[in-house]
C-alpha cells in the first residue's frame, strides 16, 4: 500500500514537471514573438542623427546593423518596435551621477576613475531633427554631451509623450524655448549645468502637472521672480519631490517663498549666498534629502533644523559651523552626514553619540584634535572621513575602530598627527567578517612595524600607509588579501626585501613602495601580477638585474624603478611588440642600466609618454623611432655615454614638455626640428660636442622656459630675438661654446629672464644699455616662475611643483662650480665672464635688485662700479676681477648686507675700501692686483703719501678729470670775485661824482638807521614804566 502510494507520488512529480518544461517553453518562445524589430523609419531617423554627430570616442560604434532596438543607449517597445527609449549619457556623467544624487558610495580611486572618462562624449554644433519621427519616445537623455553653446532645439517640445528628459551638462546656451509647457507628461526633467541666457522665461514650468524631478542646478536661476515661478509648482505639480536650485548665485530673501513648498523629500540648495537659515525650514517634515553645502553659514548648526526630523541626509559641507546643538541626537534617522571644511575644533562633539543610525560620516578638513572613547558605538558605519585634521590622540585606537564597526567599508584618517600608539594591536576576530575595503592612514607620524592586523581585513581592496614613519618589514601576512588592487606604503623607512609572497595579490592594479630602505632583488613572483598598471619601486637600495617581464605584465602602464643600484642592459623584444603597447611612463633612471636602446623603441611603446633614462651607461645612438611618438611629452636620457648624432625627426605632437640630452657624447648640429615642438618648456642640450650656428633656423617657442645649450661648440652671432621669439624664457644657457659677436640689445626684451649665462664665448662689443629691462631679474618679479599668458596645452599649463625641483642648472657662483636642482626656480644669476666685452658697466644694471650673483670677470671693462650698486640687496656674488675698471670702490656697496663673496682683483681701483658689515668678512684676496687700494684687509692705510703716490706716479684717467675739474672751479670763482670786485671799487675810484654820491647816500642811510631805532627804543621805555605802575 505504501510502496503504490509512492509510485503515485512519483508520477505526480513527474507529470508535474514536464507541465512545468513545457509552459516555460511557452513562456520562452512568447517571449522570441513578442520582441520586434526597430522600425526602418525609425531606425533611418538615428542614422540621420549618428551622422550628425562627431563621436570621436566610438560611443556609439554599435549602431550598426537592421536592428536599431540591439543598439547600445536605445529602448524599444517589445510589442510594437517603437523606440522609446534614448538614452546617450556619457560615461563621466554616468560614474559620477550616483554621487550628484546622494549615493555617496563611491571609493576616492572609482570617484577619480570617472574623471579619466571626461573626455569620452559626443559633439555637435545643434540636434539633429530627425529625432522627431521618434514619435514614441518617453525617455530622452543627452546629458554629458557637448553641443558648443548652441540653444536648446524648439523641437524638443513637440515630443510630448516624453516622461523623462535630462540635457544636463550639454552646454546648450541662449533662451529655453517656451513650448518645453507642451510636455505635460513630464516626470523628470534635469536641466542643470548649461548656459542658458539670465533672462529666460520659464513660465512654462507651471504647465508640467505630472512633474516629480526638477534640476536647475547651475543653470539660469538668478532672481526671485524666476525663483517664485518654480515655487508655484506647489500649487501646479503637486507631486514635485526633488528640487535642485544649487550653484546660481541665490540669496536668503530669494527663497522665502520656499516654506510653502512643505512636501519636499529632496532639496539642494549648495553653492549659493544663503549666509543665514531662516526659520521655516523647520516646516519641512518630510524633507528626507538637504544639501546646504558651500553656502557661506557660520556659527552653531542653526535651531531652524531641530523639527525636520525625517532627514535621512544632511550636507553641511563647506561652511563655517563650529559646534553642533544639544539637540542634533534628534536626527534619529540620519544616515548621512557632511560636516567636511568647517571650523570645528577639540574633540568629536558628544552630540553624534546617540545617532546610532548613521552610515556615512564625513568630518574632513576641521581642527578635530581628538576622537572620544564612544565613538565605537557608532557601530552601523560604513564610510568615516576623518582625513585633514589635528588629531593628535584617540581614545580608542584604530583596531578597536575595525573591531566594533564590522561594516566599515572606507576609513581615512590621513594628513593628520597620529603616532604609534594609536594604532592598537588588538584582535579583530570579534567581527564575523570586515567589511572595510578602503584604508587610508596616510600622511600621519606612525613610526612602528605596519600594523599586525592588516592580514585579517581580507575584503581589503586599497590600503595607503604612505608618507609616515612605518619601520621594520613589510608583513609577510598579506598573502590573505587577495581583493587588494591598491597598496601603498611609500615615503617611509621600511627594510629588508620586497617579499615574494606580493606575488600571491592578483588583483593587485597599483603597487608603490618607493623611497624606503628596501634592499635584495626584485622578486619574479611580482610578474604574476598581470593586472598590474603601475610599479614603483624607486628610491629604494634595490641590485640585481631588472627581472620585470614585460610578457607577462600587459597592462603595465606606469614603471618607476630610478635611483637604485640595478643593472644589465635595455633591451625589448621587438618580435613581441604587443607586449609593451600600454606603456605609458618608464623611468629607469639612476641606475647601471647599460647597453644601447632598442632602434623599434617606438614602435613597441606607441604609447610613451614619459621615458626617463638619465644617469645610467646606456650608450649607442638616439633610436629614430623616438621622433614619432604621438604622446611623448619628456624625454630625458641625461648623464650616459650615448653618441652619434641627434635624430632631425622630432614632429610637433603638442604634448612636449622636456627633452634633456645632456652630459653625453652628442656630436653633429642642433637639430632644426627642434623649433617645430610648439609646446616645448625644456631644453637641456650641455655638456656635448655639437657644432654648427643653432640659432640659423630658429622659430618662436613660446613656452620655452629653460634652454641649455651650454658647454657645446656651437658658433655663430647671438640672434636678435623679438618679444616674441621667447616671451616665456627664464633660463637661458649659452656657457663655453664658441660664439661671437656682440650682445644684442633685444636680449633685453626677454622680460622673465632669471638666469643668464654667456660666460666664457668670444663675445665682443659693450654690454647693452637695456640690461636693466631684464625684469625677471627685479624684487618685483613673480617668485615663481611665471607661465606665458599664450594659451598653453594642458600638459604645459599644469606643470607640477615637483617638476622644477628636477630641473637643474650648473652655475659658477661664490667662486664655485655648483649644480642648481631643487632651489633652481628661486635663483637669480647673469654671468658674462671670459669673453671680450669692453666698454663700461652700464648703470642700468643696478635696477636688477632680484640678482643674486653677478660675473663680469675676464673681460675689458673700463670705467667704474656704478654709484647706485648700493641698491642691488639680493647680491650674494659680485665678481669683476680681471677688467680695466678704475675710480674707487663705491661706499654703498657696504649696504649689500647678503654679499658673501666679492672679488675685484686685477683691476685699476684706488681710494679706501669701504667699511662695515660685510667688508668686514673678505679677505685681502678679493682687492689683490690694486696697489692703490688701502684700508682693511690690506697692509696700505689711508695715509697722505699713499694719496700722493696714487696721484703722481699712476694718475689713472678718472683722477686727471677730478683734478681737472678742481682747477677749472677755482678758476671761475677767481674771475667772477675780480670782476664783482673792480666792478664797483673800480667805478668809485675813478668816477668822483659817483664817489660823493655814495658816501651821501651812505651817510642818510646811516642816520635814517639811528633815528628810527632812538624813537623805538624811547617807546619800549615808556610802555615798561607803564607796565610796571600797574603792577605796583
Amino acid at each position: 500500500m505504501g510502496i503504490r502510494y509512492q509510485n503515485v507520488a512519483a508520477c505526480a512529480v513527474l507529470v508535474l514537471v514536464m507541465v512545468m518544461a513545457e509552459i516555460a517553453g511557452i513562456c520562452a518562445n512568447s517571449s522570441t514573438l513578442l520582441h520586434s524589430p526597430c522600425l526602418e523609419r525609425e531606425r533611418q531617423a538615428l542614422v540621420k542623427f549618428k551622422a550628425s554627430l562627431n563621436d570621436s570616442s566610438n560611443m556609439l560604434s554599435s549602431w550598426h546593423g537592421d536592428d536599431c532596438c540591439r543598439w547600445k543607449g536605445i529602448g524599444c517597445d517589445n510589442v510594437t518596435g517603437h523606440v522609446v527609449m534614448l538614452d546617450l549619457t556619457t560615461p563621466f556623467v554616468k560614474c559620477r551621477r550616483p554621487m550628484w544624487e546622494g549615493e555617496y558610495w563611491l571609493r576616492s580611486d572609482d570617484e577619480d576613475n570617472c574623471y579619466l572618462l571626461y573626455q569620452q562624449y559626443l559633439e555637435a554644433t545643434d540636434v539633429n531633427s530627425s529625432l522627431l519621427e521618434l514619435e514614441y519616445l518617453t525617455h530622452l537623455d543627452l546629458s554629458g554631451n557637448y553641443f558648443h553653446q548652441s540653444p536648446m532645439p524648439v523641437f524638443i517640445g513637440s515630443m510630448r509623450r516624453l516622461r523623462y528628459l535630462s540635457l544636463s551638462y550639454t552646454r546648450f546656451g541662449g533662451r529655453i524655448p517656451s513650448n518645453l509647457g507642451n510636455l505635460t507628461n513630464l516626470h523628470f526633467l534635469d536641466l542643470s549645468w548649461n548656459e542658458f541666457s539670465r533672462d529666460s522665461n520659464i513660465n512654462w514650468i507651471s504647465q508640467l502637472p505630472l512633474l516629480e524631478h526638477l534640476n536647475m542646478m547651475g543653470s539660469f536661476i538668478y532672481n526671485k521672480s524666476q525663483v517664485d515661478i518654480i515655487i508655484n509648482l506647489t500649487i501646479s505639480a503637486p507631486n514635485l519631490q526633488f528640487l535642485s536650485l544649487a550653484d546660481n548665485g541665490l540669496s536668503v530673501s530669494n527663497l522665502d517663498a520656499l516654506q510653502n513648498m512643505t512636501s519636499l523629500v529632496r532639496l539642494d540648495l549648495h553653492g549659493n549666498n544663503l549666509t543665514s537659515v531662516s526659520s521655516w525650514f523647520g516646516k519641512f517634515k518630510k524633507l528626507e534629502y538637504l544639501d546646504l553645502s558651500g553656502c557661506g553659514l557660520h556659527g552653531p548648526i542653526p535651531n531652524a533644523f531641530q523639527t525636520a526630523t525625517s532627514i535621512e541626509l544632511l550636507d553641511l559641507s563647506r561652511n563655517h559651523f563650529d559646534s553642533l546643538p544639544s539637540w542634533f541626537h534628534k536626527f534619529e534617522k540620519l544616515k548621512h552626514l557632511f560636516l567636511s571644511s568647517n571650523n570645528f575644533q577639540g574633540t568629536i562633539p558628544v552630540a553624534l553619540q546617540n545617532i546610532t543610525s548613521i552610515k556615512f560620516l564625513d568630518l574632513f578638513d576641521n581642527s578635530f584634535t581628538s576622537v572620544p572613547s564612544w565613538f565605537i558605538e557608532l557601530k552601523k558605519l560604513v564610510y568615516l572621513n576623518l582625513s585633514i585634521n589635528k588629531l593628535t590622540s584617540m581614545e580608542c585606537s584604530i583596531s578597536s575602530i575595525l573591531k566594533n564597526m564590522c561594516h566599515l567599508k572606507t576609513l581615512y584618517i590621513t594628513g593628520n598627527k597620529l603616532r604609534k600608539e594609536f594604532i592598537g594591536n588588538s584582535d579583530l576576530s570579534t567581527c564575523i567578517r570586515h567589511d572595510l575595503e578602503n584604508l587610508d592612514l596616510s600622511e600621519n607620524e606612525f613610526n612602528n612595524h605596519l600594523p599586525s592586523w592588516l592580514g585579517q581585513l581580507v575584503n581589503l581592496r586599497a590600503v595607503d600607509l604612505s608618507n609616515n614613519s612605518f619601520n621594520g618589514t613589510i608583513t609577510q601576512n598579506l598573502e590573505q588579501l587577495v581583493n587588494l588592487e591598491i597598496f601603498d606604503v611609500s615615503n617611509n623607512y621600511l627594510t629588508g626585501s620586497i617579499p615574494s609572497s606580493l606575488g600571491q595579490l592578483i588583483n593587485l592594479t597599483n603597487l608603490d613602495l618607493s623611497n624606503n630602505y628596501l634592499k635584495g632583488i626584485i622578486p619574479t613572483s611580482l610578474n604574476q601580477l598581470v593586472n598590474l598598471i603601475e610599479l614603483d619601486l624607486s628610491r629604494n637600495k634595490i641590485d640585481g638585474r631588472i627581472c620585470i617581464d614585460f610578457q607577462k605584465l600587459v597592462n603595465l602602464s606606469y614603471l618607476d624603478l630610478s635611483s637604485n643600484n640595478l643593472y644589465g642592459t635595455f633591451t625589448v623584444e621587438e618580435s613581441h611588440p604587443f607586449i609593451i603597447s600600454k606603456m605609458s611612463y618608464l623611468n629607469l633612471s639612476h641606475n647601471q642600466i647599460s647597453g644601447s636602446l632598442p632602434e623599434h623603441i617606438g614602435h613597441i611603446m606607441p604609447k610613451l609618454g614619459y621615458l626617463i633614462l638619465g644617469n645610467n651607461l646606456i650608450n649607442g645612438s638616439i633610436p629614430k623611432s623616438l621622433c614619432q611618438l604621438d604622446d611623448l611629452s619628456i624625454l630625458d636620457l641625461s648623464k650616459n655615454k650615448i653618441s652619434g648624432e641627434i635624430p632631425n625627426c622630432w614632429k610637433d605632437n603638442r604634448k612636449w614638455d622636456e627633452i634633456n640630452l645632456s652630459s653625453n657624447k652628442l656630436t653633429g648640429t642642433f637639430p632644426s626640428s627642434f623649433w617645430n615642438l610648439s609646446t616645448l618648456s625644456w631644453l637641456h642640450l650641455n655638456n656635448n660636442s655639437l657644432h654648427g650656428e643653432f640659432l640659423a633656423s630658429m622659430r618662436n617657442l613660446p613656452h620655452l622656459l629653460i634652454m641649455d645649450l651650454g658647454e657645446n661648440q656651437l658658433s655663430g652671432t647671438i640672434t636678435s630675438w623679438s618679444a616674441n621669439t621667447f616671451p616665456s624664457l627664464e633660463v637661458l644657457r649659452l656657457r663655453q661654446n664658441m660664439l661671437n659677436g656682440s650682445i644684442p640689445s633685444q636680449l633685453c626684451e626677454l622680460s622673465s629672464l632669471r638666469i643668464l649665462d654667456l660666460s666664457r664665448n668670444n663675445l665682443n662689443g659693450s654690454i647693452p644699455r637695456c640690461i636693466g629691462n631684464l625684469r625677471g631679474m627685479t624684487l618685483e618679479a613673480p617668485a615663481l616662475f611665471p607661465t606665458s599668458s599664450a594659451a598653453k596645452p594642458r600638459n604645459s599649463s599644469n606643470r607640477r611643483e615637483s617638476d622644477w625641483r628636477k630641473e637643474d642648472v650648473i652655475e659658477v657662483i661664490k667662486g664655485r662650480e655648483l649644480d642648481y636642482i631643487r632651489i633652481l626656480k628661486l635663483v637669480v644669476i647673469m654671468d658674462l665672464s671670459e669673453s671680450n666685452l669692453v666698454g663700461s658697466i652700464p648703470d642700468g644694471i643696478t635696477l636688477l635688485n632680484g640678482l643674486h650673483s653677478l660675473n663680469l670677470s675676464n673681460n675689458h671693462l673700463i670705467g667704474k662700479i656704478p654709484n647706485m650698486i648700493g641698491d642691488m640687496r639680493s647680491l650674494e656674488s659680485f665678481d669683476v676681477s680681471t677688467n680695466q675698471l678704475s675710480g674707487t670702490i663705491p661706499s654703498g656697496m657696504s649696504a649689500l648686507t647678503s654679499l658673501g663673496q666679492l672679488n675685484l682683483s686685477h683691476n685699476n681701483f684706488s681710494g679706501p675700501i669701504p667699511t662695515g658689515n660685510q667688508f668686514l668678512t673678505f679677505n685681502p684676496s678679493s682687492y689683490a692686483g690694486n696697489p692703490y687700494l688701502c684700508g682693511s684687509p690690506l697692509p696700505n692705510k689711508c695715509g697722505y703719501s699713499h694719496q700722493v703716490n696714487g696721484t703722481t706716479e699712476f694718475e689713472d684717467e678718472d683722477s686727471n678729470l677730478d683734478k681737472l675739474e678742481k682747477w677749472l672751479f677755482y678758476l671761475v670763482i677767481a674771475i667772477g670775485f675780480a670782476t664783482g670786485f673792480w666792478g664797483v671799487i673800480g667805478t668809485l675810484w675813478f668816477k668822483k661824482t659817483w664817489r660823493h654820491a655814495y658816501f651821501r647816500w651812505v651817510e642818510d642811510l646811516a642816520d635814517t638807521i639811528y633815528v628810527t631805532t632812538a624813537i623805538r627804543m624811547a617807546k619800549l621805555k615808556k610802555w615798561m614804566m607803564m607796565r610796571s605802575r600797574v603792577v605796583a
